[in-house]
């Protein structure tokens, strides 16, 4: 018989802390942990930032995880 889960209720901090528990890995990086993502985006989009990480000598996850950490300092 399957166990029963009891339903319980997080603040959003905890709920994302065990989101990122579950689903990231360790990162070489201190302070850093790997997550996958799979983004579907729009072809012109893509292309722009295929552009900006070739031009920045950079990779394009570099350039996303950037765009990222901008965005989430205005969330502070």
């Amino acid at each position: 018989m399957p166990k029963k889960r009891l339903s319980t209720v997080l603040d959003p901090a905890a709920a994302a802390k065990v989101a990122v528990a579950r689903r990231a890995k360790p990162s070489p990086v201190p302070d850093h942990v790997r997550l996958a993502l799979t983004l579907e985006l729009r072809r012109e989009l893509a292309e722009k930032l295929s552009l900006k990480a070739i031009k920045s000598e950079r990779n394009i996850e570099a350039i996303v995880s950037a765009l990222i950490e901008a965005a989430a300092k205005q969330w502070r």
